[in-house]
């Protein structure tokens, strides 16, 4: 659906693991063949004893320039409360509450069988035990904006024509100009408030201005206040909305079904957020190997993160390691600065003989260093590469910054949108949670997505090509639990489909989220 603004061209030539982190982001037949089951069907016991898994050496490049790089056996001497801020900020979390042991991961009720001899994967990420379902919106908007506003001419959306000409200028260093216009445009949207396209506009200036301002106070590192409040945020988000549990269980289930048998386990993960994606990943393959009666695989991983991610790399660390000694599952992690990546590519990433090796990809990294390394996935020949696009939807790498500012306001204002129908039935504070998932969540996905605009990188799509990477279908059970996430959030509006070879969430007519594996 396309922007309502006047004018499309102008003149004018970016616990335990614990409570609050990880509890609060498969198909095919033949005999013999094991079958993976559902990522989110994780309501069995935890497993039994696993032998020792000795990971070696470690070269890698470790953020946290306090301790040494991870080893296994570092476990037992102590993982928090190394310094004071942490310690702070653990207590925040509640990460050192012993009474927080009683469930990592709460489920939500069952949902009714689909099928007399079927029933719907317990799907119990992030979200509270009390949870009750706040989505009853039976008659959602489309996204027809005329209708959304309620008005019959151009005159309302001014802020997107002034947003559109900051664009330009920006493009042709007119910054003078854009200056003018965004001090009219401050004055318009002082605040994010209104509807979606009007908080995504407030959004969007914000990001743009800091660009031309050269300003960091949007970019700059976050204290542990910030990172809590972000965790908050995202947990609020998985809550409400099928987007991050959507993006999550695509990925996770595609890798399952790449290594499984494997006994060492590697993902290098290009965008780990806040780590909590993997807890479901873990217990499910605790869980498959207890149902098998052997031991666990060992799992690693490899996360390549900002030089600035070294308070966030420390909790992800901790939380993740904890939550494996408790699964009694062999696990390691390592955290790889973006600019070593950029320089050393896959030669800076530690790698064991015998692992199978997946590789998780989002447009972060490509908005960062480009698509260039995507060559080196040849030598690499991991046994899936997976990609989650959540944010590259908004264009194909080759975009202008104008047109990436069009597509970018046309996707977070639709993505909006449908926060607002899980608004529904809330109740008061409902505007406090949005508010919070918008700055925390939303925000640095379109401040970094300013960041890259109008930087003409190879397209993904083309890159994986060269590499000689083919897409490889999801599962029909992909396609079940697709639908039967739907149906536990209940919010109208979303559907899944599936275009060449990725599967999508869309919001009525518009893609918002769309995974898709690739193998060499």
């Amino acid at each position: 659906m396309k922007l309502p603004f006047a004018s499309q061209q102008n003149n004018l030539s970016s616990p335990e693991v614990k409570h609050q982190i990880i509890s609060g982001g498969v198909g095919g037949g033949g005999t013999g063949r094991y079958e993976p089951k559902s990522v989110l069907d994780i309501c069995r016991s935890l497993p039994g004893k696993t032998s020792e898994f000795d990971s070696g050496d470690h070269n890698s490049i470790v953020l946290s320039s306090s301790e040494d790089p991870l080893r296994l056996d570092n476990y037992e001497h102590g993982i928090v409360n190394q310094f004071e801020e942490w310690d702070s900020l653990m207590k925040e979390l509640g990460l050192n509450d012993d009474s927080a042991k009683s469930a990592y991961l709460p489920e939500l009720p069952d949902l009714p069988p689909i099928q007399s001899e079927v029933t719907a994967p317990t799907m119990s990420l992030f979200l509270n035990p009390d949870f009750e379902n706040p989505n009853t919106n039976t008659n959602p908007n489309s996204l027809d904006f005329t209708n959304q506003y309620n008005i019959d001419n151009r005159t309302g959306f001014d802020f997107v024509d002034d947003i559109i000409r900051i664009a330009e200028c920006f493009e042709t260093q007119s910054l003078h100009l854009a200056q003018v216009i965004l001090a009219r445009l401050n004055q318009r949207l002082p605040s994010p408030n209104g509807k979606p396209l009007q908080r995504a506009a407030f959004y969007f200036k914000e990001a743009i201005q800091s660009l031309i301002s050269g300003s960091t106070r949007l970019t700059q590192s976050s204290s542990s206040s910030e990172i809590v409040q972000t965790i908050k945020a995202y947990k609020t988000f998985i809550t409400v909305s099928p987007i991050p549990m959507f993006s999550s269980f695509t990925a996770n289930q595609a890798i399952l079904e790449a290594v499984d048998g494997a006994m060492i386990i590697h993902v290098i993960d290009f965008d780990i957020g806040i780590g909590g994606h993997w807890a479901s990943f873990m217990k499910e393959i605790s869980e498959k190997s207890e149902s098998r009666k052997v031991n666990s695989p060992a799992f690693r991983i490899t996360a390549v993160v900002p030089e600035e991610y070294e308070t966030e790399s420390r909790l992800i660390r901790d939380n993740l390691r904890q939550f494996a000694r408790d699964l009694k599952l062999r696990f390691d992690i390592d955290f790889i600065s973006v600019r070593t990546f950029e320089s050393l590519s896959f030669k800076s990433i530690k790698f064991m003989d015998g692992e199978k090796t997946a590789v998780l990809l989002t447009p972060t990294i490509f908005q960062r260093i480009g698509t260039g390394f995507i060559n080196d996935l040849r030598r690499l020949s991991p046994q899936v590469v997976v990609h989650v696009d959540g944010e590259g939807l908004t264009g194909d790498g080759t975009s202008s910054f104008r047109q990436s500012v069009i597509e970018g306001l046309e996707l977070y204002s639709t993505i909006l949108e449908s926060l607002e129908a899980a608004n529904v039935g809330i109740g008061v504070g409902a505007g406090d949670w949005l508010r919070k998932i918008e700055i925390c969540v939303l925000l640095p996905k379109i401040i970094a997505a300013m960041g890259a605009a109008g930087r003409h990188v190879t397209p993904w799509r083309e890159a994986f090509g060269r590499a000689g990477l083919r897409p490889v279908g999801q599962s029909q059970f992909a396609d079940f639990q697709a639908e039967c996430l739907l149906r536990r959030l209940q919010v109208r509006g979303f559907h899944v489909a599936k275009q060449q070879g990725e599967m999508m969430l869309c919001w009525h007519d518009r893609p918002l989220v769309a995974t898709s594996a690739w193998k060499c």
